[in-house]
């Protein structure tokens, strides 16, 4: 896949935990323009972060547009597991899962005994695949692909990677999450 500069992604990331928590998706050029914000909720500890995502990608006036998404972990509103292998195929988009640091499976597999459909959650976050550390101008992170390939991942989170070790259009979605669940209760 080529990567132009003002590539068109979509990345998304959750608010604070409650019942119903909010799903902010932010819509970039490149790591420079914010063309649009999108908004669902997902259920705590749900099985609903795929079917939602898969909306709020396929839903937006910019989808025909949209080249990548990208993705705060695997993992949204506690244990709400996302399968990123069903979310490239449904949207017909690669996805890159950033983290901040790579995940402590043990403990993850350990806290899913609280759950129900352990067992399914468990499988959706291992098909999430290999784990790639990957340097930027700010630190490393950590990345898991679907649809993409390893070179072109690298190039399109260095192209994004402008104010932090974080894509800034997955930084974005962050501070706007987090600001909406927070004056939502003023």
């Amino acid at each position: 896949m080529p990567v132009k500069s003002e590539i068109r992604t979509l990345a998304i990331d959750d608010g604070p935990l409650s019942d119903r928590v909010v799903l902010i998706g932010t819509i970039f050029r490149g790591a420079d323009w914010l063309d649009c914000v999108l908004r669902s909720e997902i259920a705590r500890d749900g099985m609903d972060a795929t079917e939602k995502m898969v909306g709020l990608t396929k839903e937006s006036k910019h989808y025909d547009q949209l080249r990548l998404i990208l993705l705060d972990g695997v993992t949204y509103a506690g244990f709400n597991v996302v399968d990123i292998v069903a979310l490239n195929e449904q949207t017909k988009l690669p996805v890159i899962v950033v983290m901040r640091s790579p995940p402590n499976l043990e403990e993850i597999k350990e806290a899913l005994v609280n759950l129900d459909r352990q067992e399914e959650r468990w499988k959706v976050i291992q098909k999430a695949g290999e784990i790639f550390d990957v340097s930027t101008s700010y630190g490393s992170i950590f990345i898991q692909l679907c649809g993409i390939d390893l070179p072109t991942a690298r190039e399109i989170v260095h192209l994004t990677t402008t104010h932090s070790r974080i894509p800034e259009p997955l930084r974005v979605a962050h501070l706007i999450a987090s600001g909406i669940a927070t004056t939502s209760k003023v």
